[in-house]
């Protein structure tokens, strides 16, 4: 009998480690802005956390931006998120200067296309419990490449580091790289 015990406290010693559960995530589609801001505010609350961002079309979505949370186990930490999305570089760059200031970081990039034919380039921010660090935001948009090169390469001699790049289509510039770069303040 205290064979078979044994034998048994010993097969759950090594199962019980195999049963333990791994990160759990969530996909989130959405072709509304508004709708995709509340959807990641909402996983957020349960601790999910944004891992990636890809805008584009979906096979039943039609043009969509695709979101994708991950949620650790054990993990107690919530997150509060924004979607900044503008086809206006300088009002994207005063929001992501205000978010910062709210302290909210970066996390992700990418376009929004709207099922209105909108085009807007989207920063996802996020800001967890303890002390999120601080930081000052630059936004750089041209339609040369070697123009962006020579811009990133004068922000990084100021301090700035790229934090993500898109293709996008803005109000007064049409089709442009759109470089996010921050450093701390």
């Amino acid at each position: 009998m205290i064979r078979f015990a044994l034998a048994i406290s010993l097969c759950l010693a090594v199962a019980v480690p195999a049963l333990a559960q791994g990160p759990t995530y969530k996909v989130l589609a959405t072709s509304k802005t508004s709708t995709m801001q509340k959807e990641m505010q909402e996983a957020g609350e349960a601790g999910y956390r944004f891992v990636a961002v890809m805008g584009g079309e979906t096979v039943i979505g039609g043009k969509e931006v695709v979101v994708l949370m991950e949620k650790a186990e054990g993990d107690k930490t919530t997150y509060s998120y924004r979607l900044l999305a503008t086809n206006r570089t300088g009002t994207l760059q005063k929001e992501l200067q205000e978010a910062a200031d709210a302290g909210f970081s970066v996390v992700g990039q990418t376009v929004f296309e709207s099922m209105f034919g909108g085009r807007e380039t989207a920063a996802i921010v996020q800001k967890g419990r303890g002390g999120p660090e601080r930081f000052e935001y630059k936004l750089l948009a041209t339609s040369k490449t070697s123009t962006m090169e020579k811009e990133i390469k004068e922000a990084a001699d100021a301090g700035y580091h790229a934090v993500g790049l898109t293709v996008g289509k803005t109000a007064l510039g049409g089709s442009e790289l759109v470089v996010i770069a921050r450093k701390k303040k």
